[in-house]
């Protein structure tokens, strides 16, 4: 477990690690600094997508609780990932020890469900207890014949970014290069750190089938366990989300020697940009050529599709509340439909998309890099804005001051990413301006008459 985590945080290609320098690297959170999740909840995020694995949690009842309910993430597969399976230690066990309870379970799950293979997660209790799961899961790996993977991010260890890349380690050291695919084509690629937000990664396959391009492996979106076994055998790598899982590309690169970029499909123009990078990569001029046409007449369309569009959306000043790879790929996306980006949250950005961020918005633009409510009505005042976009919790703080409001985390319903989605992400922000209800919101209430 202890190189397990070291390999994670001290990762080479992660911006913040500064063990080149000769200090340390990255380093998990102190206790009780976990703000906006625990790591075991970055690495259930990551991996329960992963739609015909088992996915058991060794802990107490309450750390089992199925948060992906709540997120948006889609299969068009195997629902096993959505059952909530653990190991449920009592007091008892936490006494006395409960590897007996988690040989039980896996042996149970196997009898009923017969997964391709199960990732058992370690919690703060027992990380603190002291539960052997390598050699637990080692043991029931031979004795049933197939991978039973430990995923060692119990939530003390850091944040939910932290757990992100501690169960990318898991994909690396258990299950990437285990199996080889069926075929093989000149243009094998795949996505890592995407997850099938609102089924958005459907419609950006559906492009990349009209250019001959395939889709080889998801990391983690709507995928299946075999698939990321044979990921390695890709041509391209396309990093969607850079903070969460660079450590895979990066050891994709240096094992197997796969190139990848960090993209993004919010927007048109970040659109054509990825899938022409991806053509380049792939180093094929016909392909390249191909891409170049087919983005180019992509965007005509959207063009004209979005004349009305822009006409109400021109001008409209923006607060954008989010983190991660969305912090500046939407602020791109609002720049196309000319509206102005007057305040930006951080707070779950890496350096490089503060860097990115700066360089879009300018300096007039406010960073927010600390959480709450209070702190982002300040700046959505202060700055006059027009519509607030941000997760859902920060929807009843839109309720209660009568801001327009639009969900872009993920949690949401809708997809937004690629040329369809860019349509429907202008549909929705005019609706959200242009509701009825603003109307009589502004209205005093009848008392006051």
């Amino acid at each position: 477990m202890k190189n397990h985590m070291i390999n994670a945080f001290q990762e080479p290609a992660c911006q913040h690690n500064q063990a080149q320098s000769g200090q340390q690297g990255c380093a998990p959170a102190k206790p009780g600094q976990s703000n906006g999740g625990c790591a075991f909840d970055g690495a259930q995020i990551t991996l329960l997508p992963i739609a015909d694995a088992a996915h058991l949690v060794h802990g107490p009842l309450a750390c089992g609780g199925n948060s992906w309910e709540r997120r948006g993430s889609l299969s068009s597969g195997s629902s096993l990932y959505r059952y909530g399976l653990t190991t449920d230690l009592s007091e008892q066990d936490i006494i006395f020890g409960g590897d007996d309870k988690l040989v039980k379970s896996i042996n149970e799950i196997i009898q009923r469900f017969q997964p391709p293979a199960i990732f058992v997660y370690a919690t703060c209790v027992t990380a603190l207890i002291g539960v052997d799961l390598d050699a637990i899961c080692h043991q029931a790996s031979k004795r049933h014949a197939i991978p039973i993977i430990p995923v060692n991010s119990p939530g003390f260890s850091g944040s939910k970014n932290s757990g992100n890349r501690l169960a990318g380690q898991a994909l690396i050291d258990y299950v990437i290069g285990t199996e080889d695919p069926p075929f093989q084509t000149p243009f094998d690629l795949n996505f890592i750190g995407e997850y099938n937000i609102a089924g958005e990664m459907w419609d950006i396959e559906d492009l990349l089938k009209q250019l001959g391009i395939r889709l080889l492996s998801r990391i983690t979106g709507d995928s299946h366990f075999k698939e990321v076994q044979w990921a390695h055998r890709a041509k391209v790598n396309m990093v969607v989300c850079g903070r969460a899982l660079i450590n895979v590309a990066r050891h994709m690169e240096d094992k197997y020697e796969i190139p990848y970029f960090e993209g993004s499909f919010y927007g048109a123009k970040q659109t054509s940009y990825s899938l022409r990078k991806i053509a380049r990569l792939f180093g094929d001029q016909r392909l390249i050529d191909n891409v170049a046409v087919f983005t180019a007449n992509e965007e005509k369309k959207i063009e004209q599709a979005l004349k009305e569009a822009r006409k109400v959306l021109k001008g409209k000043r923006a607060l954008l509340y989010t983190g991660g790879v969305k912090s500046w790929s939407v602020i791109s996306a609002l720049q196309e439909l000319g509206m102005e980006v007057v305040g930006v949250g951080i707070s779950k950005s890496s350096q490089e998309d503060i860097v990115r961020i700066k360089d879009l918005v300018g300096e007039d633009a406010l960073l927010i890099d600390s959480r709450g409510a209070r702190v982002v009505l300040e700046t959505f005042k202060k700055k006059q804005g027009d519509i607030l976009i941000a997760g859902g919790r920060n929807i009843y703080v839109a309720l209660k001051e009568r801001i327009p409001f639009l969900e872009i985390n993920q949690e949401r319903d809708h997809a937004y990413a690629g040329y369809t989605g860019f349509r429907q992400m202008a549909r929705h922000l005019v609706t959200a301006l242009q509701h009825p209800v603003w109307k009589l919101a502004k209205l005093d209430p009848p008392w006051k008459e």
